[in-house]
């Protein structure tokens, strides 16, 4: 795995934050490009973009730090802290040290929401149609997970559960290491019956590559809204399709990921993803019935 892109002394570029500004450019060209082509103004794909990029780090890092402040949380609220003294007593090294510490760790759920409420405000400011620019901006959503999910995958962290098909892999300087010792600290729950019968002490252990499985369905998700949206019968159709698969799909993935479990042996992902599948399908039903009796 490459977990760190480019390192100059103590600053490092991580192939996470890479892949993130890679998913950013990506989805500003394509989507300035479909504006373009339905007579609009390809400046409102840069503006868009760009209030996405500054509402969705922001809403990703806060989701990050809530949801695992007693372990890598923490080190990104000292990392800020440390951004703060370093600023403040002129000491350079500290100041690349909080920006280390503080640029680690990002959850997409949140990133979701951040990214959303900030292009609120931006389509709210200039007049324009929440619901159209939703179907705009939907599959490249999609398509943005994909593409940090291949970032996860390069940093090693997000993967699956250990188990015993051909395709797995081990993430010996992962986020944490996939190794023996590892699983026996942070998963007892699994290692008993999944670690313990099949490895020994100083093992990296294979795991599910659970990063690709999410990129591959993105990837697929994204063509499918992209081959639709021709087609669609009301605005807020190719958004509603998005948060139903989105949702979906993270659903199914979750039982082969290693996040905690809470409410009904369910994962906070999967809490929200059945959110989301309601929510989307009780708003297709409604837009579907409405456009069908007008």
């Amino acid at each position: 795995m490459y977990p760190v892109l480019l390192q100059i002394g103590t600053f490092q570029i991580s192939t996470y934050g890479f892949m993130l500004m890679m998913a950013f450019i990506i989805n500003n060209y394509l989507l300035k490009k479909y504006l373009i082509s339905i007579g609009k103004n390809g400046q409102i794909a840069e503006d868009i973009i760009f209030y996405a990029a500054i509402g969705g780090i922001i809403g990703a890092k806060i989701f990050y730090i809530v949801e695992y402040y007693d372990t890598d949380g923490y080190n990104n609220v000292q990392g800020l802290i440390s951004i703060f003294k370093g600023f403040f007593t002129l000491d350079l090294s500290l100041v690349l040290t909080g920006i280390n510490k503080f640029g680690s760790g990002l959850v997409f759920l949140g990133g979701l929401f951040g990214g959303l409420c900030s292009v609120t405000y931006y389509v709210k400011k200039n007049n324009l149609s929440w619901l159209k620019v939703s179907d705009w901006v939907a599959p490249y959503i999609i398509l943005g997970q994909g593409i940090g999910r291949l970032g996860c995958f390069f940093v090693g962290c997000c993967y699956g559960k250990p188990t015993n098909i051909p395709w797995l892999f081990s993430f010996s300087n992962g986020r944490p290491p996939t190794t023996y010792e590892s699983f026996q600290y942070n998963h007892p729950e699994i290692f008993d019956n999944l670690v313990k019968p099949f490895y020994s002490f100083g093992d990296f252990i294979k795991v599910h590559p659970t990063q690709l499985y999410e990129f591959s369905i993105y990837f697929i998700i994204f063509v499918y809204l992209i081959k639709i949206r021709p087609y669609k019968k009301y605005n807020g159709q190719i958004f509603l399709e998005y948060i139903f698969l989105a949702g979906f799909s993270r659903f199914i993935i979750e039982f082969l990921r290693l996040n905690p479990s809470y409410m009904f042996n369910l994962s906070s992902a999967q809490l929200i993803s059945i959110f989301m599948i309601i929510l989307s399908s009780f708003l297709m039903y409604l837009k579907r019935y409405k456009y069908q009796n007008d």
